[in-house]
């Protein structure tokens, strides 16, 4: 019988070999797109380039259990890695939140969870990446060889330079439950302040922390979740039916759950915008089929209603403002924490925000997404829309988001709409390293510049 690990790896050459024909017959310099099902960015525009379909890449290829490391393709989702890790025992050393976040997703952008204050961001994990290039060539990069380049400024590449088809990961052992507890605070301060000396001493009241984000409902009511991997629990709490995990954390001083759950506690809900299509009302709830309760239903009925215009036409219809969609990830020293939100809650007003510590693993760093390795940072998520008055123009509020954040020291993750001038984005994620990457992988501009897949605009020579 056939190793299941060699037939995984021949199917995975095949399937190089059909991508990269598929490529070489693109007409001649032509754009490159990728064409695959699902997708986690927030920025609605129309596709641009010929669409090369990577979908084949969707599986977990191997796990090494003696290095606790596994091979996997760049387009599996985060739910089926866990599915296929789980049963082992295992999992990414962070796995985001959302199900259909992609691995190759999560290393060309920036994913983020509760576990990186302790293992950084996803891309630190990676040992080695296939990178299908601009050029057509398929290479692979690894810290220590001719690719090292490649390996360090595909994290925040966005597509702009190739895509991930294999990556090797590294895994961490689970236990079947993780307990958790949520401290409330009633000041900003307060809570950074907790946060930064758990994040240093990865524990809290002499019990061991795996696990922290938080939730910031108002600016007198913040809380920290702490989570502890444990083998054994009392009762474990279930946020896939009627119950809303989010409220939860108001209500509850201490829960459990399984790993499992843990891990997809946000997306149910997606993390709280499921309320913005009624579907945390009871009556709602019990009709809703329990297996559209998930993130990426709820982002396909945003998506159409960003293409259709349908919450603008009904505003304006009943003579308001159209509302501008404010939905960005930040990352903030912690120390910087509360002049954040006090700005956020001032200006802004959405509620609740997420919050997650992150320290870099690597100390090397990611030239693309420049972090300094000796800096704790906060991420804070916020996901909704703000009014405009009448004759305001869309951008206003995340331009004042983005203004602030550079004052702060901070950084914006760039999966959704930026607004950034051309000068001041350079300056922020790094022209000079990225034009050397282009030059080198994508010599003929196959695939989009950074500043123009992620903020938009005309495409000019010296910005490929």
């Amino acid at each position: 019988m056939a190793d299941p690990g060699t037939v995984a790896e021949s199917r995975h050459t095949d399937d190089v070999a059909a991508l990269t024909a598929e490529y070489s017959r693109l007409p001649a310099g032509a754009g490159v797109r990728l064409a695959k099902p699902t997708s986690n960015l927030f920025r609605f525009r129309a596709p641009e380039g010929a669409g090369l379909d990577v979908g084949r890449f969707d599986r977990v290829l191997d796990v090494d259990r003696s290095t606790g490391r596994a091979q996997v393709q760049g387009m599996a989702t985060y739910e089926s890695i866990v599915d296929a890790l789980l049963p082992a025992g295992y999992v990414p050393l962070v796995v985001p939140q959302l199900k259909t976040i992609t691995l190759g997703g999560a290393v060309a952008g920036l994913g983020i969870e509760a576990s990186s204050f302790r293992n950084g961001l996803p891309h630190e994990s990676v040992r080695e990446l296939e990178v299908l290039t601009g050029s057509g060539e398929v290479v692979r990069a690894r810290p220590d060889n001719e690719h090292a380049d490649l390996f360090r400024g595909f994290p925040n590449s966005y597509g702009t330079l190739g895509y991930a088809l294999r990556l090797e990961i590294e895994l961490e052992r689970v236990h079947p439950y993780v307990r958790l507890r949520h401290l409330r605070f009633g000041s900003a301060q307060e809570c950074a302040d907790v946060l930064a000396r758990i994040c240093r001493d990865r524990a809290f009241d002499g019990e061991r922390v795996d696990f922290l984000d938080g939730t910031v409902f108002t600016s007198t009511e913040q809380y920290l979740t702490l989570g502890t991997f444990t083998d054994e629990a009392p009762y474990t709490s279930d946020y896939t039916g009627q119950q809303v995990y989010y409220r939860s954390i108001q209500r509850r001083r201490a829960d459990y759950l399984t790993v499992r759950d843990f891990l997809w506690r946000w997306d149910t809900d997606w993390f709280w915008c499921s309320r913005a299509f009624g579907a945390q009302h009871p009556l709602v709830r019990r009709l809703w089929p329990r297996r559209y309760r998930r993130s990426d239903a709820y982002r396909r009925i945003v998506a159409f209603d960003r293409r259709h215009g349908l919450t603008d036409r009904l505003a304006v219809l009943r003579g308001r403002g159209v509302n501008e969609p404010v939905i960005q990830d930040v990352e903030i020293p912690v120390d910087r924490l509360p002049e954040f939100l006090e700005f956020f809650h001032r200006e802004i007003g959405i509620s609740p925000v997420w919050l997650c510590p992150v320290r870099l693993r690597d100390r090397a760093g990611w030239p693309l997404y420049p972090m300094d390795p000796d800096t704790l940072y906060v991420n804070v998520g916020f996901w909704s829309a703000v009014g405009l008055e009448p004759g305001e123009r869309p951008g206003r509020h995340n331009r004042a988001i983005e203004r602030v954040v550079r004052e702060l020291d901070g950084h914006k993750s760039l999966y959704s709409d930026s607004y950034y001038p051309r000068e001041e984005f350079w300056e922020l994620y790094n022209r000079p390293a990225h034009q050397r990457l282009k030059e080198r992988y994508d010599p003929d501009g196959r695939l989009p510049g950074l500043y123009e897949k992620c903020v938009g605009g005309e495409v000019r020579k010296e910005d490929r």
